[in-house]
């Protein structure tokens, strides 16, 4: 029987999906998606955000935004989607990208904009935990 694919952050695999609109591929997550190990998935995007975006970290349990505007409906839309899609393939692990409001497992971004880092998961990671699921951050692969 074949193991199921684990989820990836869509960044990480080089998709065009980053707040900024940059693409910075990890080739660990490249290879194993190219070997269909891995499904790449985007929960900002799926959330209904544009790319590129205002960048947004997490304040006093919501998702704001540089400009001050609320988009924490569209982080949990995307993790909620992000959710059925992992338990649609049977996956039970995600590579998830470092400090993301949305994948951030551990630490995240304090919602100051400053670079100030506090321990906490972002959206997707934490909906994730809460159902099971192992989570590991590119900076957890060899590169």
């Amino acid at each position: 029987m074949k193991e199921a694919p684990i989820i990836v952050s869509a960044c990480l695999a080089g998709m065009y999906c980053r707040y900024n609109g940059d693409i910075q591929p990890h080739e660990t997550i490249v290879e194993l998606v190219s070997q269909g190990q891995a499904i790449p998935f985007c929960p900002e995007v799926h959330g209904g955000l544009s790319t590129p975006r205002a960048p947004c970290e997490i304040r006093e349990g919501k998702v704001i935004d540089s400009d001050g505007i609320d988009r924490t409906e569209a982080f949990q839309r995307g993790a909620e989607q992000g959710l059925r899609l992992a338990r649609l393939v049977g996956s039970r692990e995600a590579v998830l990208k470092a400090r993301s409001p949305s994948c951030g497992s551990g630490e995240v971004y304090d919602g100051t904009f400053t670079s100030t880092r506090i321990p906490g998961d972002g959206f997707f990671a934490r909906l994730l935990k809460e159902n099971g699921f192992t989570i590991r951050t590119e900076e957890d692969l060899p590169e």
